[in-house]
């Protein structure tokens, strides 16, 4: 096992080694390890990301990763996550905005959340000079696996116990309420501390979603629902290794 984990590490380097000399400094490859803090809960996250530098002088960048997010907690609250049910409109990024439906809103307590979700991502960035930069990233699409855990719904002030809440399997990006499952998203700085080491400041936007198995909330219009989603403002940390 060892021998084979050596191999890997060496074959890794020269694959990075050779994309290198191919692209020179257009390219910023870099692997990231982060961690989040909010109320009661909190995310540790592993990425990797390839960005392209933009521009004459080579100050922007942007392009994709891969990343794996495990969000926990105790006792945390999800709301009513379909978006004709929680939104006033369910029109692509005019969502973001819409009127909250908080009437249609059911709670789903869920005793001990543990998301572990794994997505390709989307990264932005701006380097205001060789040692400072800012940037954001968003989960795109993906899957996701994790603890079934007991919960509660409550629903007009009427409780449900739920034996078997488990999370969303799957994850997309259709901006705002129309998402689907847990995604990550981060705002941040970054400090090069030297040509392979960096640290970040973030604020975290992490959605993640769990469902029922045993019980559903009825709408005011009838549908059967299922699904339930927490919005989560996080703020952490990071360090990253660049290639």
């Amino acid at each position: 096992m060892k021998s084979v984990i050596i191999t890997a590490a060496v074959l890794l380097q020269c694959v990075v080694s050779s994309g290198q000399n191919k692209t020179g400094s257009r390219i910023n490859q870099f692997a990231d390890l982060a961690g989040t803090v909010g109320s009661s809960r909190g995310t540790v996250a592993l990425s990797y990301v390839h960005n392209w530098k933009l521009g004459k002088k080579q100050k922007w960048e942007a392009g994709l990763g891969a990343r794996f997010t495990r969000g926990f907690g105790t006792k945390q609250e999800y709301t009513t996550a379909p978006a004709k049910l929680a939104r006033g409109t369910t029109v692509p990024f005019v969502i973001v905005l819409a009127e909250q439906k908080t009437a249609n809103w059911d709670t789903l307590t869920v005793q001990r959340p543990l998301v572990n979700s794994v997505n390709i991502s989307a990264n932005f960035g701006y380097n205001f000079s060789n040692n400072w930069s800012a940037g954001f990233n968003i989960d795109l699409i993906g899957f996701t696996f994790g603890r079934k855990t007991p919960a509660i719904l409550t629903s007009n002030g009427v409780t449900k116990t739920e034996a078997v809440a488990k999370p969303a399997a799957f994850n997309v990006l259709l901006t705002g309420d129309l998402d689907y499952g847990s995604l990550n998203s981060e705002f941040f700085f970054k400090y090069k501390l030297n040509n392979r080491w960096g640290i970040r400041a973030i604020y975290q936007f992490y959605f993640s979603e769990y469902k029922t198995t045993t019980i559903k909330q009825i709408a005011p219009d009838g549908t059967g629902v299922d699904r339930f989603r927490q919005k989560g403002n996080n703020f952490g940390a990071g360090i990253s290794y660049n290639f």
